[in-house]
């Protein structure tokens, strides 16, 4: 017996087969312990924010105890054993890169302990090449120890947010354009520095697709964590993780446009134009400037480190 099937039940069908799988996303990279070294590449490059640190490569950064791994956790971390001439080059530390580029992905981190100290200017971002016209996704930034996380987009020129979104966060700007991009503060005095690490950190988690950008962020005791982040499952439900903490929409920002292929990047920067910014560097409570504290004190970076129990993307 034939059937026919009209164009108005094929398009309702589709749309809910489209409906059903929003906010799901399968596991396509479980980066945990040593998988590490398969996943990122060292970036031994200069440092565009003119920062007192120096990036260094694979070999150098295991030679000197840099990164490790155990079965369960990496770490990447800064010299804190070596005092610096006044001038040359600046503190060892990293700066590393995904192999593999995304567009449409979830990704978790689950960090037990990130950066912190004067001078300091830790960060965990999305990157596209050539920057800023393939834009920028600020997960973590933050400097000298101080206040909540920072989550940013930058790009070029054109795209902007509106002032009013739903999310937990507070907007700083609404013009992504650039350098300063479009900030929204987080609420959580755990989302940065050394009260993350005092309670033993926890999870950020960003969501890009063409409509919007969002990252959410739960303590290592929060309640509300989902299930399928705590457990790092093999497939996620974004739409049933609440509200984020950081929204942005593509109202006014054709994210297809502004956005390509990114990179994962973690590094650890040292001063530079945000943490070595003189006014902010003193509002935190910071001996001396910035330049000669970290040149000076390598002991004060014996907890400037990331620490991370895995980090799994999902598309």
């Amino acid at each position: 017996m034939k059937h026919s099937v009209s164009l108005a039940a094929i398009v309702l069908c589709l749309l809910f087969v489209n409906q059903a799988m929003a906010g799901s996303y399968a596991l396509s990279d479980s980066i945990v312990g040593p998988h590490f070294f398969d996943a990122f590449s060292f970036q031994a490059i200069e440092d565009p924010t003119y920062g007192t640190v120096h990036y260094v490569d694979e070999s150098t950064a295991k030679s000197k105890g840099l990164v490790s791994s155990t079965k369960d956790r990496f770490t990447l971390r800064a010299d804190d054993f070596t005092k610096l001439s006044a001038k040359g080059r600046g503190r060892d530390s990293l700066r590393v890169r995904s192999k593999k580029q995304y567009t449409t992905h979830v990704a978790v981190f689950d960090i037990n302990h990130m950066p912190e100290g004067c001078g300091t200017w830790p960060a965990v971002w999305d990157k596209g090449d050539p920057w800023p016209y393939k834009g920028e996704a600020d997960i973590i930034e933050g400097v000298n120890s101080q206040g909540t996380n920072e989550v940013t987009l930058h790009t070029s020129r054109g795209c902007t947010m509106p002032s009013s979104r739903t999310m937990t966060g507070t907007a700083r700007d609404t013009d992504c354009q650039g350098g300063n991009g479009c900030g929204v503060f987080l609420k959580e005095t755990s989302s940065f520095g050394p009260i993350f690490n005092s309670i033993g950190g926890g999870w950020y988690a960003l969501e890009r697709t063409r409509d919007f950008i969002k990252v959410w962020f739960w303590s290592r005791s929060d309640k509300s964590v989902p299930d399928d982040v705590k457990k790092g499952a093999l497939s996620v439900e974004t739409d049933r993780w609440g509200i984020p903490s950081a929204n942005f929409l593509n109202t006014h920002c054709d994210f297809t446009r502004y956005f390509g292929s990114n990179y994962i990047v973690i590094n650890l920067d040292f001063c530079g134009e945000w943490a070595g910014n003189a006014t902010l560097y003193t509002e935190a409570g910071c001996p001396g400037t910035c330049d000669e504290y970290v040149r000076n004190n390598p002991a004060a970076f014996s907890a400037a480190f990331f620490d991370f129990a895995s980090i799994r993307i999902y598309e």
